[in-house]
């Protein structure tokens, strides 16, 4: 359930908000839905949401992410983990990091607000060694 983490993500070394990097994070930010029938999981959240306070959340875990081009970053175990992402129309391609495939994402609406109860998680750069 790990590589699932991807969608969000999403990100660089330099904490930089959304709305400051590329017009290409515009096109980042929504709910994707992807089909489960696609690799090798068969289970797990079917939904993505990648806000633009550079969190992202899919099933009850919440994330933090980052893009550089061609790239989408998610924090994952105190750490980023890079992903290829490929962004066109309404669809989106992560591959890399811990995904043995491609996945496939389709944006099916604008992203909801993360409830004020559920932090963005830490930013490893950020972080005391």
């Amino acid at each position: 359930m790990r590589s699932l983490v991807w969608v969000f993500l999403l990100m660089s070394g330099v904490a930089v908000p959304a709305r400051a990097q590329s017009a290409r994070v515009d096109d980042l930010l929504g709910t994707w839905k992807f089909d489960l029938k696609q690799g090798d999981k068969k289970t797990g959240p079917r939904t993505v949401v990648v806000r633009p306070d550079s969190s992202a959340s899919y099933g009850k875990e919440t994330v933090r992410w980052r893009v550089k081009p061609d790239s989408l970053l998610l924090a994952l175990g105190g750490e980023w983990v890079s992903y290829r992402l490929k962004l066109k129309g309404k669809q989106m391609v992560l591959s890399g990091g811990d995904l043995t495939e491609a996945i496939t994402f389709d944006k099916i609406g604008p992203p909801t607000a993360r409830p004020d109860s559920v932090p963005v998680p830490p930013d490893p750069d950020q972080q005391p060694s």
